[in-house]
């Protein structure tokens, strides 16, 4: 068994057209990755922290991955990103960003703050197909996660 057939993502996203794009693609793609929706930043938060109807981590296991929007209201991407860096238990997980920018600082920050990947979103079908195989491909099966907090303080 690879590891893709494992991990579970979690997708944070405020856009229901990239949302929809993204699952299109990773169903596409053949990948059998349990795949959560967040849309938003709190929303995000709420579910990796276990807060409310999160609290289950039968239902809402924590992801092996999360692919992290930016530009978000309320709560941003950086704050999500923050929190998590910052906390034990939450800080392996690996983030991919994955956003429409692709400023020179957005980048930078992104990965000050502890970012593992930044893409920027593809405006076609195609394009995310190609985006969800490489992070399939390396992310999900090649790549080996860190242990969590609790394996090895």
């Amino acid at each position: 068994m690879t590891n893709s057939s494992i991990i579970p993502l979690l997708l944070v996203e405020d856009n229901r057209m990239d949302i929809e794009l993204t699952l299109d693609a990773f169903r596409e793609a053949r990948f059998p990755n349990p795949i959560q929706v967040a849309t938003g930043g709190q929303m995000a938060l709420d579910y990796l922290f276990g807060h409310g109807v999160y609290a289950d981590r039968q239902r809402y296991p924590l992801p092996g991955l999360i692919l992290l929007d930016l530009k978000m209201p309320v709560v941003d991407g950086y704050e999500v990103l923050r929190q998590l860096k910052g906390t034990p238990i939450l800080k392996r997980i690996p983030i991919v960003i994955m956003t429409s920018s692709s400023l020179e600082g957005d980048r930078i920050l992104s990965y000050d703050i502890g970012a593992n990947s930044y893409l920027v979103k593809p405006l076609t079908f195609e394009g995310f197909m190609d985006v969800v195989k490489t992070i399939g491909g390396y992310w999900l099966n090649l790549n080996l996660n860190a242990p969590d907090e609790s394996e090895n303080g």
